[in-house]
């Protein structure tokens, strides 16, 4: 058994708004499947694909309090592309951010609620829009070890200062845990779901996550077709039912 990547969650105060700036960011469409939640995917996107991990903004009213522990890396072919799409995004609402990087080559950037991203310089690979899905984190390999046995994605690198996972197909953008001295301290913003296979049993793969080290949270979700869970660093995600 095991379960994939399929998106990723993004609260938000105005979730239509800020999928709107999402969804002319990345080129994608705009979908919703029911009030206070904004779906994007890309054009003719068969759900679930491993050639991109969609988002879903949710509408709530919780503010924004500390840098996000998720953000997302977007892919460009060039630094001349990076600075197009910087201004574009800048056009678009977005903000340039300070948060502790430095000089690097890549651009730090915030959407217009704060939840910062970074622009990278370079083509990622084949990634799509989104090069990398970035989680920051104490332990990379003990993060290595939880999510590359809770899914099927391959390992592709894993030292003291990262872990990088991509789907075993070889597409879509990299899942990255990138080591951080910055301590959770609240209930993430932004937060991965994943998704068993068709004909998987649910509630198996939630005992067997808690298995490898996930743990069952309560986080006020009440009466929900999916399982909220914490991997081993207190990071909630969701078990969605399998499709």
């Amino acid at each position: 058994m095991a379960t994939r990547l399929v998106q990723i969650s993004m609260k938000a105060r105005d979730d239509s708004a800020l999928g709107g700036f999402w969804a002319k960011a990345l080129g994608w469409v705009i979908s919703s499947e029911e009030p206070g939640v904004t779906n994007l995917e890309p054009e003719g996107f068969v759900y679930p694909d491993p050639a991109a991990v969609c988002l879903d903004i949710i509408a709530s009213s919780e503010l924004k309090m500390v840098k996000n522990r998720v953000h997302v890396d977007l892919a460009t072919t060039s630094a001349a592309h990076q600075a197009e799409v910087v201004a574009r995004l800048k056009d678009l609402g977005a903000t340039p951010v300070d948060v502790g990087q430095g000089d690097v080559p890549w651009t730090v950037m915030a959407d217009p609620e704060g939840n910062e991203f970074c622009v990278l310089d370079s083509l990622y690979g084949d990634t799509g829009p989104i090069a990398t899905v970035v989680v920051d984190c104490a332990d990379p390999r003990a993060m290595a070890r939880f999510w590359g046995e809770a899914m099927d994605w391959t390992l592709h690198e894993v030292t003291d200062h990262k872990a990088v996972l991509r789907s075993a197909k070889g597409v879509g953008p990299y899942l990255q845990f990138l080591r951080t001295p910055d301590v959770k301290t609240v209930r993430n913003r932004v937060h991965l779901d994943v998704r068993p296979y068709p004909g998987a049993d649910q509630e198996a793969e939630a005992v067997r996550l808690r298995t490898l080290g996930a743990t069952a949270i309560d986080v006020g979700q009440g009466d929900v077709p999916w399982t909220v869970l914490a991997d081993p660093e207190g990071n909630e995600f969701c078990l969605l039912a399998p499709e």
